[in-house]
């Protein structure tokens, strides 16, 4: 079972070796992602001319647990809006902090204004 959930910016972090890369590194042995957020990460690598065949071998390379956005998940991450507008987060980012819950799991991200959050979730930075 997983320990911590990964945004696609911590999944990000790690692909591209930005700064905060090694946090997520070592985490990954116990690490999962929302299905919503893993499309946000494929999403990225295409728009920059990655082949699919490329972000695949990536991403299968990581060995996430990767969990699909379920009815539970949708409420789950719907009900998250009016404790998350202000700091406008997108529906990807209360998917990823729905599956934290679900989890009883911290979240990694590399988005500072999470910090902020009073959500229930733990938020763990990478940078």
């Amino acid at each position: 079972m997983a320990k911590v959930v990964l945004d696609a910016s911590a999944i990000l972090a790690l692909l591209n070796a930005e700064p905060g890369s090694r946090a997520v590194e070592e985490s990954l042995p116990e690490a999962a992602v929302s299905a919503v957020n893993l499309s946000e990460v494929i999403a990225k690598l295409s728009e920059r001319g990655m082949p699919e065949a490329a972000i695949r071998v990536a991403i299968e390379s990581l060995g996430l647990e990767i969990h699909a956005f379920d009815t539970t998940t949708a409420y789950d991450a719907g009900s998250l809006r009016p404790a998350t507008r202000g700091l406008g987060l997108s529906m990807g980012d209360r998917a990823c902090l729905a599956l934290g819950l679900s989890l009883a799991a911290p979240v990694l991200t590399a988005d500072g204004s999470w910090k902020k959050l009073k959500v229930g979730v733990k938020v763990r930075l990478i940078r």
